[in-house]
């Protein structure tokens, strides 16, 4: 998107930028919680891999707001993901999507099993896996995926219908990025 945003586009951003703050403000209790235990810090980057998808109201924010980067710069080489600068920091941190605002804390879902039944599932960055075993820690204490997944969903299908998009793909239209 090299266009400034339309007044629909505004909106839809302005309710993804109100769903990221929900999101940071949930993350941010969680990660008090279990500061001792998180490894997590600028330049680790085990988590920011390439194949990376976002929701497509999310790579249009991205665009919307990095387009300097986006056309001037070169995407992270592959293997891990195209915002990484050379030290492994994030370079739209700011605007980063929903999925990297959750990473490294303790993830919690359910899954249906094949006799119709639901079993939770938990996991947790293996650089983070000390302390208390994922397993047996309250619920409160991990992050449920689902409630912000289906806001960012509904957000998504008023935008634009919904889908995913790549996150390194929003470089292609550059001739030198990488496949």
């Amino acid at each position: 998107m090299t266009r400034p945003p339309d007044d629909n586009e505004h909106a839809a951003f302005d309710a993804l930028d109100r769903i990221y703050r929900d999101v940071d403000e949930a993350a941010l209790g969680l990660a008090a919680v279990h500061g001792a235990r998180l490894a997590c810090r600028p330049g680790c980057a085990q988590c920011c891999v390439d194949g990376t998808t976002v929701f497509a109201i999310e790579a249009a924010h991205i665009a919307s707001r990095r387009g300097a980067l986006l056309s001037g710069a070169e995407p992270h080489p592959p293997g891990l993901c195209a915002f990484l600068d050379g030290a492994g920091r994030c370079r739209i941190y700011e605007d980063r999507p929903y999925v990297c605002r959750t990473q490294g804390l303790p993830l919690r879902w359910t899954e249906e099993r094949g006799d119709g039944g639901l079993v939770e599932l938990r996991d947790i960055c293996p650089l983070n896996d000390g302390g208390t075993p994922v397993e047996e820690l309250p619920a409160g204490e991990c992050w449920t995926i689902g409630p912000f997944e289906e806001r960012l969903a509904l957000a998504d299908i008023a935008f634009d219908g919904g889908g995913r998009v790549p996150l390194r793909s929003l470089f292609r239209n550059r001739e030198t990025a990488e496949e």
